[in-house]
């Protein structure tokens, strides 16, 4: 106890911190002065090891990580718990979405998913003019990243070509704010070359939006839909993701004596112990934390169904090129055919494990595998899938490499390709790279421009201008800036190569 206090008065008396920002601190502290919960003992010893990871989500899961909405709801129906009436004009749907974010949990305890924005207030726009559609985004938008600062809040936007969705790139383009994240959601049969180019251009502009591959996306889900949230996470409208767990798969690796120890034994061996660890963290929440009795469920916003588990790895690269070493090879991750070839080896055989692994209280019975980002002290281990920063080929060849593995994160997997400020006079070039890469199947496009203050870490967004007052001040007004400084030192996000694309690798 005494220590447990010692901690609180840390938190209460840090100057660096706002008063949101100590009162989210406290209450972790408090969450996680409680009993974990449940597990045997292998599986404890993995997660106190590491090699398996709870993404410090708490030690009594109390709420989903991440929860989709159906904001529609609300707006058409309003809500009795709210005391909201339906929308009737855009200014009332506005409104509306701004009390209810307030209202939708997430492991960050700020809302990671907005919505399908264009969708969602597009029936309420006849008879705005453009300037004033344009002006109410504006202010929209800044009442977001001002009262929400957390780089995990994500809208989605798109396929269609409409006022809303170029109202957004338009405004995102121009304000450059960490947050909201954004996701243009990319459909060959719906979306304009107009609406398209306008998305490439704004990653130009702010590294932002992401680009969604709807046609790879779709099939995943069903008729209810799909969105994406926090960085690029792809999960069930109207439901979401209870928990996220992950292998650290370069642990993995040196736990086994060669490659084919590493597939036989070693590597069954931690799947087994996350899909542990997974399910007794979905069964508290669904069985003890009283979450599905909320207002959410009753009147309609989410439905407890509609909830799947995210299986994620990370440290692919470190792991590849471990494996390459006990079998004597030299060739490493992301350069050499037989290496990639290893790695797309390694993500075909997770995704069997995990579509043929039943869960409880997981939607379609089954957990997603996941691509994940990393965290911020992950030192010495590249996020996900990704080729280690610094050490990126071209583009064309970097695409080439990864391609292979979009297939089986079905939900979420990244990469962020940082590009020369060059491109700015050769932005045919980008649009040609997304369509590219599309085309090779992958299932997201992301980008960083190397001159843009507003960047990409792992798929948050952080502004470097920000990290550098917060390394000489201490404290930031926006929650994830911390964890974008901590990644500059322990992640290099900062060593990725910028990278020239040239009108010969993408007509090519």
């Amino acid at each position: 106890m005494q220590e447990l206090q010692a901690r609180f008065k840390t938190i209460t008396e840090d100057p660096s911190l706002s008063f949101s920002q100590k009162a989210r601190a406290l209450s972790l502290e408090a969450e996680n002065s409680l009993a974990y919960p449940e597990l045997d003992e292998e599986t404890a010893r993995a997660l106190e090891e590491r090699v398996i990871c709870d993404m410090y989500e708490g030690h009594a899961p109390f709420k989903p990580r991440y929860v989709m909405p159906d904001y529609s709801v609300v707006l058409k129906k309003g809500s009795e718990f709210l005391e909201l009436e339906p929308a009737q004009t855009l200014d009332e749907a506005i409104n509306s979405l701004m009390i209810a974010y307030h209202h939708v949990p997430s492991v960050t305890n700020m809302p990671v998913f907005l919505g399908h924005l264009d969708d969602l207030l597009l029936p309420y726009c006849d008879g705005v003019s453009e300037e004033a559609l344009y002006s109410k985004i504006k202010l929209f938008w800044r009442y977001l990243d001002r009262v929400l600062p957390d780089a995990f809040m994500h809208a989605n936007i798109g396929p269609s070509d409409n006022r809303v969705a170029r109202a957004i790139l338009r405004v995102d383009s121009e304000l450059k704010q960490v947050a909201p994240n954004l996701t243009f959601i990319w459909d060959p049969e719906v979306s304009s070359d107009e609406i398209f180019q306008m998305a490439c251009d704004s990653i130009i502009e702010c590294s932002k939006p992401h680009i969604a591959n709807h046609p790879v996306h779709q099939p995943i889900f069903d008729s209810a839909g799909y969105g994406i949230a926090s960085c690029y996470n792809a999960l069930p409208l109207c439901g979401g993701a209870s928990t996220l767990t992950r292998i650290n798969l370069y642990e993995v690796a040196k736990r086994s004596v060669s490659v084919e120890d590493f597939f036989q034994n070693v590597l069954p061996r931690y799947v087994d112990l996350n899909f542990r660890l997974t399910q007794v963290r979905v069964n508290h929440l669904f069985e003890k934390s009283g979450f599905f009795e909320s207002f959410l469920v009753k009147e309609g916003w989410i439905a407890k169904d509609r909830f799947t588990a995210m299986f994620g790895i990370f440290a692919m690269a470190e792991a590849v090129n471990e494996l390459q070493e006990k079998a004597g090879l030299a060739g490493q991750y992301g350069h050499d055919d037989a290496a990639n070839s290893l790695g797309h080896r390694i993500s075909a055989v997770l995704a069997e494990a995990v579509e043929s692994r039943e869960m409880e209280n997981v939607w379609r019975g089954r957990a997603m595998l996941h691509s994940q980002a990393g965290l911020s002290d992950d030192g010495g281990c590249t996020p996900g899938v990704r080729i280690p920063y610094g050490s990126e080929p071209d583009p064309v060849t970097h695409i080439q490499a990864l391609a292979g593995h979009h297939g089986y994160y079905t939900s979420g997997v990244s990469e962020i390709l940082t590009l020369d400020e060059t491109i700015r006079n050769n932005r045919e070039a980008l649009s040609q790279l997304v369509i590219g890469a599309f085309s090779l199947g992958f299932r997201e496009f992301s980008a960083n421009i190397s001159s843009n203050d507003l960047v990409r870490v792992t798929g948050y967004m952080v502004r470097l201008s920000d990290i550098q007052k917060f390394k000489e001040s201490g404290g930031s007004r926006i929650n994830t800036t911390v964890l974008g400084a901590e990644a500059s030192i322990t992640g290099a996000i900062l060593d990725r190569a910028p990278r020239v694309i040239a009108h010969e690798f993408t007509r090519g």
